[in-house]
């Protein structure tokens, strides 16, 4: 693998960044759910009306057509910007669109990927249940066949942006036969269906974007199954290989950027000992240098992920690595920030972050838990690509 950018790539970056530039939200981003939608659909209407939305989808479905590379050169000056990794627009272009793309019917297809590269809709995730998290396979959220309709029943958790979403990749069970991964269902779920119930979840750091899904007979009509009723983990497997392998190219682009800010922090601010400047202390000089060049493989990780996805439609298990890689390196960076910071913490925010440093440190366990804890990935890479025994 070449890691050197082309002219035409050097060029494409130029143009990305530049666009970015002058054309990037102003104003601060809201937390409440009407301010959150507001602002993230009017800059991925932006991002479409530029040319700029989904860079890597097909042509025939809204996209540029363009390549995965691409594609990572948008993540990457993306986040040099500071703009947010995660938000309303996140899990209709990085979990259900791609799904979609390869897995649902063309007419699916033909109504929904246009409202989501055109900031015309809101998608939310209804896989993890309080009893199914890391086992996901033990989902006990029922459906059964009643005509032409799904008739829902349980609940979901940790769905983000439920409250302001207005559909939402639903996985449930449809028969109790068979092992515990058979019988489960993908289905597109219309968020305004009568019957389901909406609660926020306040978190450690101040955040309420996580929620609650109650569903009571929710009626959904059977054409809205993904792939064929029955197999919807094969499905599943798809939108987690989309989250896992390079959804979260942007988030770790910035912790190469929160690092770079620590070691100018640590220069210009005194270090623990109350004496010398911060980088001066050894140790915290070496676990600078640690998370530096932990970085820099992640990148590298990320860049042989992104050549190897080139050759398939959907990511392979090896975005488990990178997942693993991002979660344990984000919780490190984010106690290293706090050692250094100190006291300092509690006053102000760090400007790559609006929860500031502490509620940054508080999110970074999230990291280990959302998309497939760590333990889950662990057991992934042994399992698919270590070919370890069970």
């Amino acid at each position: 693998m070449d890691l050197d950018f082309t002219r035409e790539q050097v060029e494409f970056r130029d143009q990305v960044r530049t666009w970015l530039v002058e054309n990037k939200p102003r104003d601060p981003r809201p937390r409440d759910d009407a301010g959150i939608r507001e602002y993230d659909m009017a800059w991925q209407k932006t991002q479409w009306e530029g040319g700029w939305a989904g860079i890597a989808w097909p042509k025939e479905y809204g996209g540029g057509g363009l390549t995965l590379l691409q594609q990572l050169i948008w993540y990457e000056e993306y986040a040099a910007q500071g703009l947010p990794g995660i938000d309303a627009s996140f899990v209709g272009l990085n979990h259900a669109g791609p799904t979609l793309i390869t897995r649902a019917t063309e007419e699916q297809k033909a109504f929904h990927l246009p409202r989501i590269l055109q900031g015309e809709a809101v998608w939310c995730q209804g896989f993890s249940e309080p009893e199914a998290g890391s086992d996901l396979a033990s989902l006990k959220t029922k459906a059964v066949i009643d005509g032409d309709h799904l008739v829902v029943t349980g609940q979901k958790i940790w769905t983000s942006f439920a409250k302001c979403a207005d559909y939402q990749e639903l996985l449930v069970r449809t028969d109790n036969a068979g092992s515990k991964h058979q019988g489960i269902t993908w289905v597109i779920c219309d968020m305004h269906t009568p019957g389901i119930d909406v609660r926020p979840i306040e978190t450690i750091e101040g955040g309420a974007e996580f929620c609650e899904v109650f569903y009571d007979d929710v009626r959904i009509p059977v054409s809205s199954v993904v792939g064929e009723i029955g197999s919807g983990w094969s499905v599943a497997m798809s939108t987690l290989s989309f989250e896992r392998g390079t959804a979260f190219t942007a988030n770790q682009v910035r912790l190469a950027g929160v690092v770079e800010d620590l070691i100018e922090f640590s220069r210009d601010h005194v270090g623990p000992d109350g004496r010398r400047p911060a980088i001066a202390d050894d140790e915290i000089s070496r676990r600078l240098a640690r998370a530096r060049s932990s970085v820099a493989s992640l990148r590298a990780m990320t860049y042989v992920g992104i050549c190897q996805n080139m050759q398939s439609d959907t990511p392979g298990p090896r975005g488990s690595m990178l997942k693993l890689h991002y979660a344990d390196l984000a919780k490190e960076v984010a106690a290293l920030a706090m050692d250094i910071v100190g006291a300092e913490a509690l006053r102000g925010t760090s400007r790559w972050d609006h929860h500031g440093w502490v509620g940054n440190y508080f999110h970074s366990f999230s990291q280990s838990i959302g998309g497939g804890t760590s333990e889950i990935q662990r057991n992934i890479i042994g399992d698919r690509i270590l070919g370890l025994p069970r």
